[in-house]
C-alpha cells in the first residue's frame, strides 16, 4: 500500500465501503455508507406512513361526510399500508443484523406472511374499487341497487379472507435456521431448506407477482372503458345535477388513476428484482440484486406511506376533515366566522351534492 491510502482522506471512503465483519454487534451484507441513508430513508417512511395512515382511519371514522363506499375502500387499504409498515423495523433489524435472530419463530414467520398479505389486499382493493366505480359511470342505475354499504363491507371481508389465504403458503416457507448448531448466533431469519431445495418458495414468488400484473392488466381494461364511457357521455346527460354528478365522478376517477400510478411505480422494481434474484446464479450478478432489492424495499414502503400524501394533495374535502380532526378549534372558529359573514344562513348545495357519488 501507498502512503496515501494511510491518511485519513484515502482510507475513510475504502472503510465507508467495505462491507464490515460480521459479529454479535454488527452482521450486514451491505457497507455502511450504504445503510446509514437506506436506514435514514426508511425511518422517514414509517413515521410519514404510521402518521399518515392513522389520520386517514381517524378522519374516515370520525368524519360523517366522507362515509362512503369508495371511502369504505379507502379505509382499509390504509388499515392493510399500516399493518405493513409495522414490518419496517423488522426489515430494518435485518439489513443490520441478518443474525442471530433475536424475535423467535412467530415474529418471523408473522412478519413474512404480513409483508406478502398486505399488498395482496392492496390491489384487490384497488381493482374492487375500480369496478365499482366502473360500474356507478356505465351502469349508473343498476349501480344505486347493486353498490349498498353493507354489501361493499362484505366484499372487503371477502377481499381480505382471499389474501389472508393466499399468502398463507408463506407461513410455512420460512422460520428461523440455524446454519452451526453450537451457537446461538447463528439463528437466522430466512426460507426454510425444504421451501428452497423443492422449488416451492420460486414458486410462491411467482404467484405473488401474478397478483401484481393480472391486476394491473384489469385495471387497464376497467380504466379504458370508464374513458370511453366518460367520453360518449359528454355533453348528451341533462337534468339540473349531471355537471356535479360527471365531476363526482371525474374527481373519483382522478384520485384512482393516481394511487393507481403510485401503487404500479413503488411495486414495479420489487417484483423486477424479485425476478432477477429467482433466475441469478452469477456471483456479480447476486451482488447487483442485492442492492437493487435493497432500493426495491424503500419503493416498497414508499408505497404504504404515499397514499394519505395524495388524498391531501387531490381532495379538498379530505383537507378540510383532517383539518377539522387534528385542529377542532380552530375549523370550528372558522365556521363561526363563515356563519356570520353569511349573516346566520349557512345552508348551501349540500341537497342537490347529496346525490353525487361521494369521493375524497
Amino acid at each position: 500500500m501507498g502512503g496515501g491510502s494511510e491518511n485519513g482522506s484515502g482510507r475513510e471512503p475504502a472503510e465507508a465501503w467495505a462491507v464490515p465483519p460480521c459479529d454479535e454487534r454488527l452482521c450486514s451484507a451491505l457497507p455502511l455508507a450504504a445503510l446509514v441513508p437506506v436506514t435514514a430513508v426508511c425511518l422517514g417512511l414509517f413515521g410519514l406512513g404510521v402518521a399518515g395512515n392513522a389520520l386517514t382511519l381517524l378522519v374516515l371514522r370520525r368524519c360523517r361526510e366522507l362515509r362512503s363506499t369508495t371511502n369504505l375502500y379507502l379505509g382499509s387499504m390504509a388499515l392493510s399500508d399500516l399493518l405493513l409498515l409495522l414490518g419496517l423495523p423488522l426489515d430494518l433489524y435485518r439489513l443490520w443484523r441478518s443474525r442471530p435472530w433475536i424475535f423467535g419463530q412467530l415474529l418471523c414467520r408473522l412478519s413474512h406472511y404480513l409483508a406478502e398479505a398486505c399488498p395482496y389486499c392492496t390491489i384487490l382493493h384497488i381493482t374492487a374499487l375500480t369496478a365499482e366505480r366502473y360500474l356507478a359511470i356505465c351502469f349508473p342505475l343498476k349501480a344505486k341497487v347493486v353498490i349498498t354499504k353493507r354489501r361493499v363491507k362484505a366484499i372487503i371481508g371477502a377481499l381480505w379472507a382471499f389474501a389472508l389465504l393466499s399468502a398463507t403458503p408463506f407461513f410455512f416457507l420460512v422460520g428461523v435456521q440455524q446454519l452451526d448448531n453450537q451457537t446461538e448466533f447463528s439463528r437466522e431469519c430466512k426460507p426454510t431448506p425444504l421451501a428452497t431445495e423443492s422449488g416451492l418458495l420460486g414458486t410462491m414468488l411467482w404467484v405473488t407477482t401474478s397478483y401484481f400484473i393480472l391486476p394491473v392488466l384489469c385495471l387497464n381494461v376497467l380504466y379504458g372503458l370508464i374513458g370511453r364511457a366518460l367520453w360518449r357521455s359528454k355533453g348528451r346527460l341533462w337534468g339540473p345535477n349531471t355537471a356535479l354528478r360527471e365531476k363526482g365522478h371525474r374527481h373519483t376517477i382522478r384520485i384512482l388513476v393516481v394511487v393507481v400510478l403510485a401503487f404500479v411505480i413503488c411495486w414495479l422494481p420489487f417484483h423486477v428484482g424479485r425476478i432477477i434474484f429467482i433466475n441469478t446464479q452469477d456471483s456479480r450478478m447476486m451482488r447487483f440484486s442485492q442492492y437493487f432489492n435493497i432500493f426495491a424495499l424503500q419503493l416498497f414502503y414508499l408505497s404504504a406511506s404515499i397514499n394519505p400524501i395524495l388524498y391531501n394533495l387531490i381532495s379538498k374535502k379530505y383537507r378540510a376533515a383532517a383539518y377539522k380532526v387534528l385542529l377542532p378549534c380552530r375549523s370550528g372558529e372558522r365556521a363561526l366566522r363563515t356563519t356570520r359573514d353569511t349573516g346566520g344562513y349557512t345552508e348551501t348545495s349540500a341537497s342537490i351534492k347529496k346525490e353525487v357519488t361521494t369521493s375524497l
